[in-house]
Protein backbone atom coordinates (compact mmCIF):
# COMPACT_ATOMS: atom_id res chain seq x y z
CA UNK A 1 0.00 0.00 0.00
CA UNK A 2 1.45 3.58 -0.95
CA UNK A 3 1.69 6.38 1.23
CA UNK A 4 -1.07 8.13 0.09
CA UNK A 5 -3.66 5.54 0.07
CA UNK A 6 -2.86 4.60 3.50
CA UNK A 7 -3.70 8.38 4.58
CA UNK A 8 -7.01 7.93 2.98
CA UNK A 9 -7.80 4.46 4.67
CA UNK A 10 -6.65 6.18 8.01
CA UNK A 11 -8.82 9.53 7.23
CA UNK A 12 -11.48 7.05 6.02
CA UNK A 13 -11.64 5.55 9.66
CA UNK A 14 -11.52 8.45 11.29
CA UNK A 15 -14.94 9.21 10.25
CA UNK A 16 -16.17 5.96 10.52
CA UNK A 17 -16.00 5.10 6.70
CA UNK A 18 -14.30 1.60 5.25
CA UNK A 19 -13.29 0.95 1.73
CA UNK A 20 -16.81 -1.32 1.55
CA UNK A 21 -19.38 1.34 2.47
CA UNK A 22 -18.57 3.58 -0.18
CA UNK A 23 -21.42 2.90 -3.45
CA UNK A 24 -18.89 1.42 -6.07
CA UNK A 25 -18.69 3.49 -9.32
CA UNK A 26 -20.12 1.83 -12.40
CA UNK A 27 -18.20 1.41 -15.57
CA UNK A 28 -19.04 4.46 -17.58
CA UNK A 29 -18.54 6.76 -14.07
CA UNK A 30 -14.83 5.26 -14.51
CA UNK A 31 -14.45 5.35 -17.72
CA UNK A 32 -16.27 9.10 -18.95
CA UNK A 33 -15.71 8.25 -22.29
CA UNK A 34 -17.39 5.23 -23.11
CA UNK A 35 -20.78 6.11 -24.59
CA UNK A 36 -23.61 3.77 -24.49
CA UNK A 37 -24.30 2.88 -28.26
CA UNK A 38 -27.75 4.10 -29.85
CA UNK A 39 -30.29 1.58 -30.66
CA UNK A 40 -29.96 1.24 -34.69
CA UNK A 41 -33.08 3.20 -36.37
CA UNK A 42 -35.06 2.07 -38.78
CA UNK A 43 -34.38 2.01 -42.32
CA UNK A 44 -36.21 4.38 -44.53
CA UNK A 45 -38.70 3.28 -46.81
CA UNK A 46 -37.34 2.95 -50.13
CA UNK A 47 -39.25 2.64 -53.77
CA UNK A 48 -39.11 -0.76 -54.99
CA UNK A 49 -38.23 -2.78 -52.32
CA UNK A 50 -39.65 -6.08 -51.24
CA UNK A 51 -40.83 -6.30 -47.94
CA UNK A 52 -43.50 -7.64 -45.47
CA UNK A 53 -46.48 -5.39 -44.74
CA UNK A 54 -45.64 -5.40 -40.73
CA UNK A 55 -42.21 -4.34 -41.98
CA UNK A 56 -43.72 -2.01 -44.32
CA UNK A 57 -46.15 -0.36 -41.66
CA UNK A 58 -43.09 -0.31 -39.04
CA UNK A 59 -40.77 1.62 -41.53
CA UNK A 60 -43.63 3.99 -42.51
CA UNK A 61 -44.89 5.06 -39.11
CA UNK A 62 -41.54 5.75 -37.82
CA UNK A 63 -41.23 8.56 -41.39
CA UNK A 64 -44.24 10.84 -40.37
CA UNK A 65 -42.67 13.47 -42.64
CA UNK A 66 -43.67 10.71 -45.20
CA UNK A 67 -46.97 11.43 -46.85
CA UNK A 68 -47.70 8.62 -48.93
CA UNK A 69 -46.33 5.02 -49.65
CA UNK A 70 -48.43 1.92 -50.78
CA UNK A 71 -47.26 -1.48 -50.59
CA UNK A 72 -48.59 -3.37 -53.65
CA UNK A 73 -47.98 -6.95 -54.29
CA UNK A 74 -45.02 -6.92 -51.70
CA UNK A 75 -42.91 -4.16 -53.03
CA UNK A 76 -42.83 -0.40 -52.29
CA UNK A 77 -44.20 2.31 -54.24
CA UNK A 78 -44.02 5.85 -53.19
CA UNK A 79 -45.04 8.07 -55.37
CA UNK A 80 -43.30 11.57 -57.22
CA UNK A 81 -44.46 14.98 -55.53
CA UNK A 82 -48.10 15.80 -56.66
CA UNK A 83 -49.04 18.27 -59.41
CA UNK A 84 -52.41 20.57 -59.08
CA UNK A 85 -53.35 20.75 -63.00
CA UNK A 86 -53.05 16.46 -63.28
CA UNK A 87 -53.80 15.20 -59.52
CA UNK A 88 -54.41 17.30 -56.89
CA UNK A 89 -57.30 19.62 -58.09
CA UNK A 90 -59.14 16.43 -59.88
CA UNK A 91 -59.00 14.73 -56.65
CA UNK A 92 -60.42 17.79 -55.06
CA UNK A 93 -63.22 17.50 -57.39
CA UNK A 94 -64.30 13.83 -57.25
CA UNK A 95 -64.00 14.08 -53.55
CA UNK A 96 -66.44 16.50 -53.27
CA UNK A 97 -68.80 14.30 -55.30
CA UNK A 98 -68.16 11.37 -52.95
CA UNK A 99 -68.33 13.72 -49.93
CA UNK A 100 -71.95 15.13 -50.88
CA UNK A 101 -73.05 11.36 -51.65
CA UNK A 102 -71.70 10.73 -47.81
CA UNK A 103 -73.06 13.52 -46.26
CA UNK A 104 -76.69 12.72 -47.88
CA UNK A 105 -76.24 8.82 -46.86
CA UNK A 106 -76.31 7.92 -43.46
CA UNK A 107 -74.53 4.37 -42.94
CA UNK A 108 -71.82 5.60 -45.59
CA UNK A 109 -68.44 5.86 -44.92
CA UNK A 110 -66.17 8.30 -47.13
CA UNK A 111 -62.22 8.36 -46.60
CA UNK A 112 -59.41 10.79 -48.45
CA UNK A 113 -56.24 8.91 -48.67
CA UNK A 114 -57.09 6.08 -45.91
CA UNK A 115 -54.71 3.27 -45.06
CA UNK A 116 -56.21 0.07 -46.47
CA UNK A 117 -55.41 -3.71 -45.55
CA UNK A 118 -56.19 -6.15 -48.02
CA UNK A 119 -53.87 -8.61 -47.66
CA UNK A 120 -50.31 -9.72 -46.59
CA UNK A 121 -48.96 -8.30 -49.40
CA UNK A 122 -50.90 -5.09 -49.95
CA UNK A 123 -51.17 -1.95 -47.87
CA UNK A 124 -52.99 0.36 -50.31
CA UNK A 125 -53.74 4.68 -49.82
CA UNK A 126 -56.06 4.96 -52.39
CA UNK A 127 -57.35 8.64 -53.03
CA UNK A 128 -60.66 7.82 -52.05
CA UNK A 129 -62.91 5.52 -51.16
CA UNK A 130 -66.78 4.43 -50.16
CA UNK A 131 -67.23 2.18 -47.60
CA UNK A 132 -69.77 -0.32 -45.94
CA UNK A 133 -70.03 -3.96 -44.54
CA UNK A 134 -71.23 -6.35 -46.41
CA UNK A 135 -73.92 -6.80 -43.66
CA UNK A 136 -74.66 -3.11 -44.13
CA UNK A 137 -73.56 -2.39 -40.43
CA UNK A 138 -70.29 -0.75 -41.57
CA UNK A 139 -71.60 3.03 -40.22
CA UNK A 140 -70.17 5.72 -39.93
CA UNK A 141 -70.53 5.68 -35.87
CA UNK A 142 -68.86 2.09 -35.56
CA UNK A 143 -65.71 0.74 -35.45
CA UNK A 144 -66.13 -2.38 -37.95
CA UNK A 145 -63.90 -2.39 -40.11
CA UNK A 146 -61.18 -0.93 -38.37
CA UNK A 147 -58.14 -2.15 -36.93
CA UNK A 148 -57.15 -0.69 -33.08
CA UNK A 149 -54.82 1.66 -35.05
CA UNK A 150 -57.75 3.03 -37.44
CA UNK A 151 -56.77 1.28 -40.39
CA UNK A 152 -59.20 0.20 -43.11
CA UNK A 153 -59.41 -3.61 -42.40
CA UNK A 154 -60.61 -5.88 -45.83
CA UNK A 155 -61.37 -4.33 -49.03
CA UNK A 156 -64.12 -0.92 -49.63
CA UNK A 157 -67.04 -1.56 -51.65
CA UNK A 158 -65.65 1.64 -54.08
CA UNK A 159 -62.02 2.86 -54.55
CA UNK A 160 -60.89 6.10 -56.53
CA UNK A 161 -57.19 6.39 -57.47
CA UNK A 162 -56.24 9.46 -60.22
CA UNK A 163 -53.40 8.90 -62.23
CA UNK A 164 -51.59 10.54 -65.22
CA UNK A 165 -51.54 8.05 -67.65
CA UNK A 166 -52.10 4.00 -68.04
CA UNK A 167 -48.75 3.42 -67.67
CA UNK A 168 -49.73 3.78 -64.05
CA UNK A 169 -49.14 0.78 -61.28
CA UNK A 170 -52.95 1.57 -60.15
CA UNK A 171 -53.81 0.15 -63.83
CA UNK A 172 -51.46 -2.75 -63.50
CA UNK A 173 -50.45 -4.35 -60.09
CA UNK A 174 -52.73 -2.30 -58.00
CA UNK A 175 -55.95 -3.28 -60.51
CA UNK A 176 -54.91 -6.94 -60.19
CA UNK A 177 -54.34 -6.65 -55.78
CA UNK A 178 -58.16 -4.53 -55.81
CA UNK A 179 -59.73 -7.45 -58.38
CA UNK A 180 -58.17 -10.38 -56.38
CA UNK A 181 -58.89 -8.98 -53.19
CA UNK A 182 -63.08 -7.95 -53.83
CA UNK A 183 -63.50 -4.57 -54.31
CA UNK A 184 -66.57 -4.41 -55.64
CA UNK A 185 -65.82 -0.84 -57.58
CA UNK A 186 -62.31 0.50 -59.46
CA UNK A 187 -62.46 4.35 -60.70
CA UNK A 188 -59.13 4.80 -62.75
CA UNK A 189 -59.29 8.63 -63.88
CA UNK A 190 -56.12 9.13 -66.14
CA UNK A 191 -55.99 12.93 -65.59
CA UNK A 192 -53.16 13.25 -68.89
CA UNK A 193 -55.20 10.91 -71.27
CA UNK A 194 -58.61 12.66 -70.55
CA UNK A 195 -60.38 9.16 -69.42
CA UNK A 196 -61.90 7.80 -67.22
CA UNK A 197 -62.61 4.29 -66.55
CA UNK A 198 -65.23 2.77 -63.72
CA UNK A 199 -65.17 -0.83 -63.16
CA UNK A 200 -67.46 -3.22 -61.53
CA UNK A 201 -66.60 -6.52 -60.08
CA UNK A 202 -68.35 -9.56 -62.03
CA UNK A 203 -67.72 -12.85 -61.69
CA UNK A 204 -64.61 -12.45 -60.54
CA UNK A 205 -63.48 -10.14 -63.25
CA UNK A 206 -63.46 -6.33 -63.65
CA UNK A 207 -66.36 -5.50 -66.35
CA UNK A 208 -65.65 -1.69 -67.35
CA UNK A 209 -68.97 0.09 -66.78
CA UNK A 210 -69.85 2.62 -69.82
CA UNK A 211 -71.83 6.02 -70.21
CA UNK A 212 -75.13 5.59 -70.97
CA UNK A 213 -77.05 7.53 -73.55
CA UNK A 214 -76.72 11.02 -71.64
CA UNK A 215 -73.35 10.85 -70.31
CA UNK A 216 -73.50 9.09 -66.97
CA UNK A 217 -72.36 6.32 -65.20
CA UNK A 218 -74.45 5.25 -62.31
CA UNK A 219 -73.06 2.99 -59.39
CA UNK A 220 -74.63 -0.43 -58.66
CA UNK A 221 -73.24 -1.00 -54.97
CA UNK A 222 -74.13 2.69 -53.91
CA UNK A 223 -77.88 3.34 -55.39
CA UNK A 224 -78.07 7.12 -56.73
CA UNK A 225 -74.09 7.61 -56.77
CA UNK A 226 -74.31 8.77 -60.67
CA UNK A 227 -71.26 11.03 -62.31
CA UNK A 228 -71.78 12.52 -65.66
CA UNK A 229 -68.29 11.87 -66.62
CA UNK A 230 -67.71 14.52 -69.23
CA UNK A 231 -68.65 17.45 -66.75
CA UNK A 232 -66.29 16.02 -64.16
CA UNK A 233 -63.38 16.25 -66.85
CA UNK A 234 -64.37 19.23 -68.21
CA UNK A 235 -64.53 20.91 -64.46
CA UNK A 236 -68.09 21.62 -64.45
CA UNK A 237 -68.67 20.50 -61.09
CA UNK A 238 -71.78 22.60 -60.94
CA UNK A 239 -73.17 19.70 -63.04
CA UNK A 240 -71.58 16.92 -61.48
CA UNK A 241 -73.25 17.88 -58.68
CA UNK A 242 -76.69 18.41 -60.19
CA UNK A 243 -76.64 15.17 -61.79
CA UNK A 244 -76.12 13.97 -58.59
CA UNK A 245 -78.87 15.20 -56.99
CA UNK A 246 -81.06 13.52 -59.72
CA UNK A 247 -79.34 10.88 -58.80
CA UNK A 248 -80.60 10.85 -55.21
CA UNK A 249 -83.86 12.57 -55.46
CA UNK A 250 -87.33 9.67 -56.53
CA UNK A 251 -87.35 9.89 -60.16
CA UNK A 252 -91.02 11.13 -61.58
CA UNK A 253 -93.30 8.33 -62.19
CA UNK A 254 -90.93 5.37 -60.93
CA UNK A 255 -92.60 5.45 -58.00
CA UNK A 256 -89.44 4.20 -55.96
CA UNK A 257 -86.53 5.47 -54.42
CA UNK A 258 -83.33 4.07 -54.88
CA UNK A 259 -81.42 6.19 -52.87
CA UNK A 260 -83.63 6.31 -49.71
CA UNK A 261 -84.52 2.75 -49.86
CA UNK A 262 -80.53 1.84 -49.20
CA UNK A 263 -80.07 4.60 -46.56
CA UNK A 264 -83.30 2.95 -44.56
CA UNK A 265 -81.55 -0.52 -45.39
CA UNK A 266 -78.22 0.55 -43.78
CA UNK A 267 -80.05 1.94 -40.71
CA UNK A 268 -82.44 -0.83 -39.94
CA UNK A 269 -79.18 -3.05 -40.19
CA UNK A 270 -77.35 -1.00 -37.55
CA UNK A 271 -79.51 -1.41 -34.95
CA UNK A 272 -80.40 2.15 -34.19
CA UNK A 273 -80.40 5.91 -35.47
CA UNK A 274 -77.79 7.70 -33.41
CA UNK A 275 -78.08 11.14 -32.35
CA UNK A 276 -77.11 13.98 -34.40
CA UNK A 277 -77.87 12.14 -37.83
CA UNK A 278 -80.75 12.58 -39.57
CA UNK A 279 -82.30 10.63 -42.34
CA UNK A 280 -82.47 12.62 -45.75
CA UNK A 281 -85.26 11.97 -47.49
CA UNK A 282 -84.27 13.55 -50.63
CA UNK A 283 -81.28 15.65 -51.83
CA UNK A 284 -82.85 18.85 -52.05
CA UNK A 285 -83.82 18.58 -48.22
CA UNK A 286 -80.45 18.14 -47.38
CA UNK A 287 -79.22 21.53 -49.93
CA UNK A 288 -81.87 23.44 -47.63
CA UNK A 289 -80.85 22.24 -44.66
CA UNK A 290 -76.98 23.12 -45.46
CA UNK A 291 -78.12 26.52 -46.94
CA UNK A 292 -79.59 27.55 -43.57
CA UNK A 293 -77.14 26.21 -41.51
CA UNK A 294 -73.56 26.52 -43.36
CA UNK A 295 -73.63 28.03 -46.35
CA UNK A 296 -75.13 27.97 -50.03
CA UNK A 297 -74.05 24.77 -51.19
CA UNK A 298 -75.32 23.41 -54.38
Amino acid sequence: MTVKAAAEEKGQAEHGESPDSRPRETRAQQLPHVIEKKKNPLPPLKHGEQLTRDEFERRYEAMPHLKKAELIEGIVYMPSPVRTDIHSAPHARIMTWLGVYWTATPGVQCADNATVHLDPDNEAQPDGLLRIDEDGTSLPWSRNGLSDKGYIKGAPELIVEIVGTSAAYDLHEKLDAYLRNGVAEYIVWRTQEGRLDWFRLVNEEYVPMLPDADGLIESQAFPGLRLAVKALMGEDLATVLSELQKGLETAPGLGTDKHAAFVRRLLEKGSQEPKGIKVIESFTEFSEDWKGGVGNYV
